[in-house]
């Protein structure tokens, strides 16, 4: 009798894992994904899933003398190496580079959700503990690599966001933003951090990282802050502070809400023709590999972008209840579609720079890559143009590619984005622990800038 009932279980165990699999095939995309990018991107509708897309691509590192290929006219090169899990970078008035090397804090996620979750992130290259550092990365002969590296910070948590006012710096961990002070030359700071603002980091913190950037007159930081579900299955309770950019003003300390329905943005940078602040966002998951596009948009004041209730211009996310059909007239539109589960990460602005035509007047990009989609999309670092009147136009170009090989096999994997102080690009890459250096020969920065970096 036992040995029956253990037969029938073993069954239904393997009938399960069947099903599964068979699941788990997921949705193919019907349209090629340079279509679902640019001002007017075409959609198909929404095709509900019960099981998402899996579609991960297995990380397997570079080895020496491999790496990717840059566009035409451009080069590219290691500017560091052997760093753990390097992402968010900052660039200090005298050149030197800081990185964040950190990861997610650990999984809390129960039941199938977390298994899945957790095996996902094993073979993407992300499932290993965080370094928990802010690592200082000094090129001391000005040749494109770094001479030596130093631990700037340690023992943090989740650290991902770096902003520098005057003499204090200022890190965004997963769960609050903290002051150090800073003297130019530093390669250690021992202070403790004085905490400046709380951030939700409520289990199970999905959407982790934390970005920051300082306004121009450096009265102000503004926070990305990711929702900590896909269309807030959780309860609405659990966003408070997510799904949003937080403004503080550094004076008082106060924190507000500076725009919101935002569903993970990440990338934050200042427009430097019209001095508007940008973001890249990663959409909602689960509608189909032709659905949500992710997206790049000005940061608007007061505004909301829909989430969770509806999704790109105004259509309705068909899960999400009660509906909120009212709110739709007041959302704000993003400004373009960079396609669907690219996840965008990294955002900067290249005038000024040194990369040249065609990429001296708009946005650079670090598409992460999808693990939701097929076929996969991502995986590079595109360039968006832009108008003279400060927006953005036509179709992405690509910079750097090459990070998944023929057997769909992900050798790297772009997340933030930078230039160094000659106006190269650097390119964070957290699958292989390296920082890529994109350079155009012979280009030079322009004197603006130079003028901009010494304010």
């Amino acid at each position: 009798m036992l040995k029956h009932i253990r037969n029938i279980t073993i069954l239904i165990i393997v009938i399960a894992i069947g099903a599964g699999f068979y699941l788990m095939r997921g949705d193919t995309a019907r349209l090629p994904l340079e279509a679902t990018t640019g001002v007017d991107p075409s959609l198909t509708d929404v095709r509900k899933e019960n099981f998402p897309t899996i579609n991960v691509a297995e990380a397997v590192p570079w080895e020496d003398g491999e790496g990717p290929v840059a566009a035409e006219g451009l080069t590219v090169e290691r500017f560091a190496e052997g760093l753990d899990h390097p992402r968010n970078m900052l660039r200090l008035p005298n050149g030197d580079i800081l990185v964040a090397e950190t990861n997610s804090p650990p999984r809390t996620n129960r039941g199938i959700e977390g298994w899945i979750m957790r095996q996902l992130m094993s073979k993407a290259g992300a499932g290993t503990e965080s370094a928990n550092r802010i690592s200082l990365l000094r090129d001391n002969d000005g040749d494109g690599k770094v001479d030596e590296k130093f631990a700037l910070l340690e023992n943090l948590n989740s650290p991902f966001g770096m902003a520098l006012i005057e003499d204090t710096l200022y890190v965004a961990n997963t769960n609050e933003v903290l002051a150090f002070p800073y003297t130019e030359g530093d390669t250690k700071i021992t202070a403790e951090g004085r905490k400046v603002a709380n951030l939700n980091a409520l289990a199970p913190n999905n959407h982790w990282t934390r970005n920051l950037v300082a306004s121009p007159d450096g009265k102000y930081l503004f926070v990305a802050v990711g929702s900590n579900s896909n269309i807030a299955e959780n309860g609405l309770d659990k966003e408070k502070g997510r799904a949003a950019i937080l403004r503080i003003e550094l004076a008082t300390n106060n924190k507000i809400v500076y725009s919101d329905g935002l569903r993970n943005p990440v990338g934050l940078a200042y427009e430097p023709v019209t001095e508007t602040l940008w973001t890249v966002v990663n959409e909602r998951d689960m509608l189909g590999s032709d659905m949500v596009p992710d997206y790049l948009t000005e940061v608007v004041f007061a505004s909301h972008y829909g989430w969770p209730w509806h999704f790109w211009r105004g259509h309705i996310d068909p899960r999400v209840k009660p509906k909120n059909l009212d709110h739709r007239q007041y959302e704000r539109r993003p400004d373009y579609s960079l396609g669907a589960h690219v996840a965008p990460l990294g955002l900067a602005f290249s005038h000024g720079q040194a990369l040249g035509a065609p990429f001296d007047s708009g946005a650079i990009i670090a598409r992460h890559g999808s693990w939701n989609r097929k076929p996969l999309s991502g995986y590079d670092v595109v360039y968006v143009d832009f108008d003279e009147k400060g927006k953005p136009q036509g179709k992405p170009q690509t910079v750097l590619s090459g990070f998944i090989d023929d057997e769909e096999r992900a050798r790297g994997r772009p997340t933030m984005v930078t230039f160094d102080q000659s106006g190269a690009l650097l390119v964070s890459d957290d699958v292989s622990g390296i920082i890529w250096r994109v350079s155009k020969p012979g280009a030079v920065k322009s004197e603006t800038d130079e003028a901009s970096d010494a304010e």
